[in-house]
């Protein structure tokens, strides 16, 4: 059977093959939902509010073996922003721009969505290299103040396969790669570009993405995945009122 990669819209349970979605009452399958939480065209437990899913799944990670507030952390981070759950906000609504290739020097990990759903990802382990004194202290030798970037590259296939990140800085042709530290050549493309809300980082950036594959779910525009990023600039200098730029390449 082809492995499947997507996660359920209700509980965030990942469906890795067909036996796990619902159905409905026609016996169709619905890869949207779990097995567990949408049954013959409805869900098992309509009634059930977000809180009391949050606490069941959190009893069932512990069961697993994960800790609790660990558990407590990534379900609270992304429940509310599955498709059940989610309060229908204003559309989220980019600028189309045209911007030259340029280079990103910087530290990388190979992720997914589905492994950063976990709460066992690569990306808080880069972030947390990427503002060690070393890390900064080799881009203060180079005199590099330009913004930070957080860049999306060489994707398996699209939004349910694995991808390069890397947190890192812009450089010229002219400036020093540094020892130990990855290039990466993001190509001239065309980007959908979405500005956040201001708020905490570890907030608004989940948020602003659900909102983004929203928006692409709705309109007539191709994702090319040859390289995203996002940008945290002088209004992100506090993290917990930050604002940030995500650009996405489209054809």
């Amino acid at each position: 059977m082809t492995e499947i990669q997507t996660f359920c819209q209700s509980c965030g349970m990942p469906m890795t093959d067909s036996e796990l979605f619902g159905t409905e009452v026609s016996g169709e399958k619905n890869d949207e939902y779990c097995r567990y939480c949408y049954d013959q065209g409805d869900f098992s437990q309509p009634n059930l509010t977000m809180e009391e899913m949050i606490d069941f799944c959190i009893s069932v990670l512990k069961e697993d073996g994960m800790e609790e507030e660990k558990a407590k952390t990534m379900l609270k981070n992304t429940i509310p922003f599955l498709k059940r759950w989610k309060k229908k906000e204003p559309t989220i609504t980019p600028k189309i721009i045209k911007k030259e290739a340029f280079t990103v020097l910087g530290i990388s990990s190979r992720t997914s969505n589905a492994a950063e759903i976990t709460g066992d990802g690569e990306i808080p382990k880069i972030w947390d290299r990427f503002f060690s004194k070393e890390i900064q202290g080799q881009f203060s030798k180079q005199g590099n103040e330009t913004p930070i970037i957080g860049l999306y590259s060489n994707y398996e296939s699209d939004v349910f396969g694995a991808y390069t990140f890397a947190v890192g800085k812009e450089i010229s042709n002219k400036q020093t790669v540094i020892e130990g530290f990855q290039v990466f050549h993001v190509p001239q493309a065309k980007y959908a570009v979405f500005t956040t809300e201001v708020g905490p980082v570890l907030e608004i950036v989940p948020k602003a993405w659900s909102a983004i594959w929203r928006w692409f779910e709705e309109n007539n525009y191709e994702r090319t995945y040859t390289g995203d990023f996002e940008i945290y600039d002088e209004r992100s200098i506090d993290p917990n009122e930050a604002q940030i730029d995500i650009f996405v390449a489209i054809r």
